[in-house]
C-alpha cells in the first residue's frame, strides 16, 4: 500500500522537489498568471465563455513543463486539491522572493 502524505506542509515540501527545474517553475508560473488575466478579462468583460481557458492554461503549462523538463507525472493525479492549493502557493512565494525559480 502507498504511504499517502497526510498533510500540506509535508505535501509542499514534497511539491517542490517536484518542481526542481527552473523551467518547471515558469511554466507553472505563467500558467497561473494566464488564470489570472483570463479571470480579470471575464469579470472586466462579462464573457463567461472564455473561462474554458482556464484548465487548458493551468494544467497545460503545468503538465508540459513536467513531462519535457521535470520528467516526472505531475502530484495533481494522487493529489489533486493539495496540488492546485500548492500551485497557487508556489506562485505567490516566488512573486513575494520566498521560492526562487532557481532552486
Amino acid at each position: 500500500m502507498e504511504n499517502r502524505i497526510k498533510n500540506f506542509k509535508d505535501f509542499y515540501d514534497f511539491y517542490l522537489t517536484e518542481h526542481s527545474n527552473k523551467w518547471t517553475r515558469i511554466f507553472h508560473f505563467v500558467g497561473t498568471l494566464l488564470i489570472f488575466v483570463v479571470i480579470f478579462y471575464v469579470i472586466r468583460s462579462g464573457k463567461e465563455r472564455f473561462l474554458w481557458y482556464i484548465p487548458i492554461f493551468g494544467y497545460g503549462f503545468a503538465w508540459f513543463s513536467h513531462a519535457v523538463f521535470e520528467k516526472n507525472k505531475p502530484a495533481t493525479f494522487r493529489y489533486p486539491l493539495w496540488s492546485l492549493i500548492a500551485d497557487f502557493k508556489m506562485f505567490f512565494d516566488l512573486i513575494m522572493g520566498k521560492q526562487k525559480f532557481r532552486p
